[in-house]
Order: structure tokens, then C-alpha cells, then sequence
């Protein structure tokens, strides 16, 4: 599966269930530990540990498994699955770490067509 087809089977998932403020970011030209960043919210502690959960199951069904996964027990979970790694958050969390902002010259892909997110 193709890292573009991956990010996106994992959109589709965050915004099946209900991920606050959906964002895929290129980094390939900004780094070597990635190609896609996707950054999410949840509304509680349980909706994000349930958001990874989702995750996991539903690209597990394709035979993908993340490589590591950290922060179950914290308001940001990371699912690294290689070309893609996918940031969890509270919205507090969020707010503190600030991804968006210190990946802001790598590109935010536009998911208008793969979300309902408003």
C-alpha cells in the first residue's frame, strides 16, 4: 500500500469516528522520519485511546501494523506506521505541543474529499 493510500485510509477512520479537526501534513521535503504526518483530536482522554484503537483495528483489517506505538496513558498517542505517523490529542494537548506550527512550511493536504468534517 502506497503512503498516500495509507494517510488516507487513516482520515477516513478519524473522521468515521468522529476525530476533531482532521490534519494531514507532507513532510517528506522537511524530513527523513516520515512522508505524512496526520494530526487529530479527540474530545476526552477515552475518545482518543478509542480513536488509536479504531485505528489499529481498522488498518490491521488491511494487513498493516503500525511500527510502535507510544502514550497510551496520555493525552497524545502516537501510531507510527513508518511513512506515516498519526499524532492523538486532547484538545490540551494539542494546544500545548502546537504540531501544526512547527511543521507549518510542510504542506497540509487538502481531505475535503475524503471527510465530512465541516
Amino acid at each position: 500500500m502506497k503512503e498516500i493510500e495509507l494517510a488516507n485510509e487513516i482520515v477516513k477512520v478519524l473522521d468515521k469516528k468522529k476525530a476533531i479537526d482532521i490534519k494531514m501534513i507532507h513532510i517528506t521535503e522537511y524530513s527523513i522520519v516520515a512522508d505524512y504526518f496526520i494530526i487529530a483530536s479527540g474530545t476526552s482522554n477515552t475518545h482518543v485511546k478509542s480513536l488509536a484503537d479504531d485505528v489499529e483495528y481498522e488498518i490491521a483489517q488491511m494487513d498493516v501494523r503500525p511500527d510502535h506505538v507510544e502514550g497510551r496513558a496520555t493525552g497524545w498517542i502516537l501510531l507510527d506506521y513508518g511513512s506515516v505517523i498519526v499524532h492523538l490529542f486532547t484538545g490540551e494537548s494539542r494546544e500545548y505541543y502546537n504540531l501544526e506550527r512547527l511543521w507549518s512550511d510542510a504542506q497540509q493536504m487538502d481531505l475535503s474529499e475524503i471527510t465530512t468534517e465541516a
